[in-house]
């Protein structure tokens, strides 16, 4: 079995600075002053908290925790729970950012936050995650809540986790389903939402490949990260008739040029078989992966993974960006130079939120909607947003990833006139 390579960070680059990167030349074009600029790249709120969690030994450890809130101009901040042990402050506030042009790209009512705790999930039992999520919640309650900021799933996250976030905060406030999305259907939530981001970039996928005049059943991908995002994105890529060639995910990746069967490798890693154990196919590294030859390059898993060490080995023709800041600046530059179409996180991975915006509105009105009509709307929210990008880039000559964040901080700007800053 081939080793994992290492994936680089760009040393030019945080994740908060990338996002900055962008906002800059968003600013620039519209034509904003300083106090604007100021006020629309810095987080309202930033919280750092203690969790303390005693474990199954006995001992007693001390985790850390952040909330930051990015923007709520446009409504309640909304955004993602991480839990990962790379998790940082400089991290959770450019996903923060990312989160408040995202929701207003795709035109919904929410702001943008995003929190997370640094531990390694996969390392704690189930008593110890319950635990530290509690603990977690409990010290930042007074500021979330179903009209002031509303969590999600992220990274090292689930329904789970979710159903004891709404559980903690009910304890103190009552029975608030609307406090948190992406909880269990029993508890409010929705079947819908596990699959609700990969189904995005499956659907932008769609409408990307009709503008390139590509078949779909002609189509090849490679999609770097197998977890909830990439192994949905994958199998409804996969169903569309999309061949896909590679996939990855912690330990390593597969390779067959002829086509992975997605509905058996997801049977095989629900049985608990690894990736590299899968024997219809040649085993890969990521960086392997994301030099692949292939139409679509969706990667999937974590930020700043293509930078300027590896974008010119890229070979794809479309790169999705499934992750949240997968491609940094520098690599967006040389991507641009060898004329690869890159759909900015910011769309691209749009679906969870839109669909997380679906399941506040039904705990809100206590109503549930039927999946034909959850799809449905999905489909007409990211088509709009869509068009909008592509409309936009191609009248001023701008990226479809600068596009999208002039559009999306216009649309910020103009509620933060409009309510008197």
């Amino acid at each position: 079995m081939k080793k994992k390579a290492a994936v680089s960070k760009s040393k030019a680059f945080s994740a908060f600075e990338s996002v900055n990167f962008y906002l800059e030349k968003a600013f620039d074009f519209l034509g904003y002053n300083a106090p604007m600029r100021t006020l629309l790249k810095t987080p309202w709120r930033e919280i750092q908290v203690i969790v303390p969690v005693r474990m199954d030994n006995g001992e007693l450890r001390i985790f850390e925790g952040y909330r930051v809130q990015h923007s709520a101009a446009r409504g309640p901040y909304k955004g993602g729970i991480r839990y990962h042990p790379e998790t940082d402050l400089d991290d959770v506030r450019a996903l923060s950012s990312l989160m408040s042009w995202k929701t207003a790209l795709v035109n919904i009512p929410f702001g943008g936050a995003k929190g997370g705790v640094r531990c390694a999930p996969e390392k704690l039992s189930p008593r110890e995650l319950q635990t530290l999520t509690r603990s977690y919640i409990n010290n930042i309650q007074s500021v979330i809540g179903p009209y002031h900021d509303i969590p999600a799933p992220d990274v090292g996250t689930n329904s789970q986790v979710m159903a004891w976030i709404m559980d903690e905060y009910s304890i103190t406030h009552g029975h608030t389903p609307a406090v948190v999305t992406g909880k269990p259907p029993a508890l409010g939530g929705m079947k819908e939402r596990e699959e609700a981001t990969g189904r995005g970039v499956s659907l932008i996928a769609e409408m990307l490949c009709e503008d390139l005049k590509l078949s779909l059943s002609r189509a090849t991908c490679a999609v770097q990260g197998f977890g909830n995002v990439g192994s949905h994105a994958a199998r409804l890529l996969w169903e569309k008739g999309v061949k896909i060639t590679a996939v990855s995910g912690k330990e390593g990746g597969l390779h067959n040029p002829k086509g992975l069967d997605i509905p058996d490798l997801l049977n095989h890693a629900a049985k608990g078989g690894l990736l590299t154990d899968y024997p219809e196919a040649d085993v890969m590294t990521n960086e392997e992966l994301l030099a692949a030859k292939c139409d679509i390059l969706i990667p999937a898993a974590l930020g700043n993974v293509l930078d300027k060490t590896n974008a010119k080995k890229v070979r794809a023709r479309v790169i999705l960006e499934g992750a949240n800041g997968p491609t940094n600046p520098d690599a967006d530059d040389i991507f641009a130079e060898k004329g690869v179409v890159v759909i900015p996180d910011i769309l691209a991975n749009a679906g969870g939120v839109i669909v997380s915006y679906f399941e506040w509105v039904q705990n809100i009105q206590q109503y549930s909607w039927e999946k034909y009509h959850i799809n449905l709307e999905l489909k007409k929210i990211l088509t709009k947003a869509y068009q909008d990008m592509k409309q936009f880039s191609r009248k001023h000559k701008v990226s479809y990833r600068i596009a999208s964040f002039i559009l999306g901080v216009g649309r910020v700007a103009e509620a933060e006139r409009l309510r008197g800053t």
